[in-house]
């Protein structure tokens, strides 16, 4: 692979350009005045698809929008168009281009875990795959796996427990006495009928519903002809559940391992819904909503997606299926099909013409692909709609495009937490969302709190970034804060800052806004979209808030003892856990048994067992 460096003009110069461009496959990068990458694309020729730029007539609007802003042009040479097509996957991640088909979603999905230990634990996975064991999924969402975890418990109870709480049970927890855990730990069922558990768990995920049955129709039977009548109703009711169950879930046909791609469009906005079908079930769906270009050709967007979707790392790999059906053929499928069979490690087949069976998923998918966009094509158009009922009672000249609003949460002063959360015309834009662990004030001073998060947002903040509107949640008092606070900041343009203060009820709708300077009170009725927008912004302000203040209140509540004691450090807090076997252990021990741990000296003994004692 080999790199050209980019030919600036003042003014682009094709004709020079296009004279010592390569003949060989590649990716070149088009970038605008301000040195900006606005397109990358990939060519199995980069000389003839460069060229096709610079023709009188180039087609699409888009197109002509491209080729109208190309300051610079930079190419890189690959070996194969499979390269090319990696690398440019690689780029459009990396450089996000205005023109490109950007797909924004990239978390890993969840999978169910049975691990491989003498008593095997099933949970939820997400990430590598570092732990031994079996790896079952992908799901959709966490809640899609929690959903197979809770009907787990019913047909097979394995523990779903961490290992650290297995190791440490001395009796069976209340998971037992709910019949949905078999007690392992405390050898309430045998290591033998455990792993035939295991196995029936191994045998459902997989789809095998049928050999599961007949098995548990089989220890059954031998249950009964030996008399133990008990355990012979244990299995009754597992069949029972099970056949229950694959009445709900089972979806007759061929299809064992397949994901259906479902495209919708109005104008510029798309959305992609994937059926996820694995051992003949649908495991559940997913909606994408890319930014797509104008003019963009649906079978570009499909083959962005499949590129950014399945192709990269590990993680990837791991959820590529055997087969991917798609409403519209694409360009690059042989190159595409070779990448994805090389990166799962088999076959991968990518159809579009399809029949029967795959036919009735493939409408499906593009049934909620539909619903989906049409859906969020109404919520994008609601909440403008609040953006110009508020600018209609705020009558700001340049318009309303950005809301900001900031909350303080905390529990008697402690683990204080402010949250500042934004809007845009499209609504919540959590990727500019901030909490700050608010220090350094009297412990309860709401005040002083909401200085500190001010401080931190807007001191440095860039003038691009800065909203047309504030609010803060809070009376009079906070939103005088927030006034003294802009007033020493001295901006060129300050935000309209305006408090929400809640009414004598409390009761939504019951809200009243006091704009700053005058402290005028603004009452808005119940029933106002604008007022809508406000209670929105304010109750995400809220959650966001609150959800920091749980979070950093459950850390400090699982903080070690020895993590306050002068001397302990990680390895030795680690040390004495593992030595004695538990924070119980630790304090029940005398200074001599705390001097067998090693590293642990008599005279830090004496202050390891003084502090918890003292304590």
């Amino acid at each position: 692979m080999s790199e050209n460096t980019p030919l600036e003009h003042s003014i682009f110069d094709h004709k020079s350009f296009l004279s010592s461009v390569s003949e060989q496959a590649g990716v070149y990068r088009m970038y605008d005045q301000e040195n900006t990458i606005i397109y990358v694309g990939k060519a199995k020729n980069l000389k003839k698809r460069l060229a096709s730029y610079f023709r009188k007539d180039v087609g699409s609007n888009k197109t002509k929008a491209l080729v109208s802003r190309i300051h610079v042009i930079d190419v890189t040479v690959t070996h194969t168009e499979g390269e090319a097509l990696i690398l440019e996957n690689n780029y459009i991640k990396k450089y996000q281009p205005k023109y490109n088909i950007l797909l924004r979603d990239d978390k890993s999905y969840p999978y169910l875990l049975i691990t491989d230990h003498k008593h095997p634990k099933l949970g939820l996975h997400r990430g590598g795959r570092k732990v031994k064991g079996e790896y079952f999924g992908p799901y959709p969402t966490v809640g899609a796996v929690w959903e197979s975890l809770r009907l787990m418990q019913k047909l097979f109870p394995l523990r779903q427990c961490e290992d650290s709480y297995y190791r440490a049970r001395s009796r069976p927890c209340l998971q037992f006495q709910l019949g949905r855990c078999s007690a392992p730990c405390v050898d309430q069922i045998s290591q033998e009928e455990y792993g035939e558990q295991v196995k029936l768990a191994k045998l459902f995920l997989r789809g095998k519903n049928s050999d599961v049955i007949k098995e548990l129709v089989h220890k059954m039977e031998v249950s009964s002809s030996q008399l133990e009548f008990e355990k012979a109703a244990k299995h009754r009711d597992q069949i029972a559940t099970l056949r229950k169950v694959q009445q709900q879930q089972y979806v007759s046909g061929i299809a064992s391992e397949l994901d259906v791609v479902g495209l919708h469009r109005i104008r510029n906005l798309a959305c992609i819904h994937i059926l996820f079908i694995r051992d003949q079930k649908i495991l559940g769906s997913k909606s994408y909503f890319p930014t797509v270009p104008l003019d963009t050709e649906d079978g570009e967007i499909i083959e962005a997606f499949i590129s950014q979707h399945y192709l990269g790392d590990d993680l990837k790999a791991a959820r590529i299926p055997k087969e991917i059906v798609i409403p519209h053929a694409i360009e690059s499928v042989k190159e595409l099909k070779k990448l994805l069979s090389d990166q799962a490690e088999n076959e991968v087949k990518i159809s579009h013409n399809v029949r029967s069976e795959r036919t009735q998923y493939l409408k499906l998918a593009q049934t909620n692909a539909t619903n989906a966009l049409l859906t969020k094509n109404s919520e994008k158009e609601s909440i403008q709609a609040r953006f110009a009922a508020l600018n209609e009672v705020f009558e700001l000249t340049g318009g309303i495009n950005r809301l900001e609003c900031f909350d303080i949460s905390h529990t008697m002063g402690q683990q204080t937490v402010a949250s500042n959360v934004v809007f845009d015309q499209n609504g919540p834009l959590k990727s500019d969302y901030r909490r700050y662990n608010v220090h350094g004030i009297t412990p309860g001073d709401d005040y002083a709190a909401m200085a500190f998060a001010l401080n931190k947002r807007y001191l440095n903040a860039s003038l691009e970034k800065m909203p047309d509107i504030i609010f803060i949640d809070g009376g009079k008092g906070q939103l005088a804060e927030a006034e003294q606070f802009f007033a020493e900041l001295k901006l060129e343009k300050t935000p309209l800052l305006v408090g929400v203060a809640k009414g004598e009820s409390r009761k939504p709708g019951l809200e009243t806004l006091i704009l700053a300077g005058s402290h005028q009170l603004i009452s808005l009725p119940a029933t106002s979209p604008a007022l809508h927008l406000v209670q929105h912004i304010r109750d995400e302000s809220h959650r966001f808030a609150i959800a920091g203040h749980r979070a950093k209140r459950q850390k400090v509540s699982k903080k070690s003892a020895l993590e306050s004691i002068e001397g302990i450090g990680a390895k030795k807090r680690q040390a004495l856990l593992k030595y004695l076997g538990g924070m119980q252990e630790v304090l029940a021990a005398d200074i001599e048994t705390l001097t067998k741990v090693p590293g642990i000296s008599k005279v830090l003994a004496q202050n390891i067992y003084d502090a918890l004692h003292d304590n």
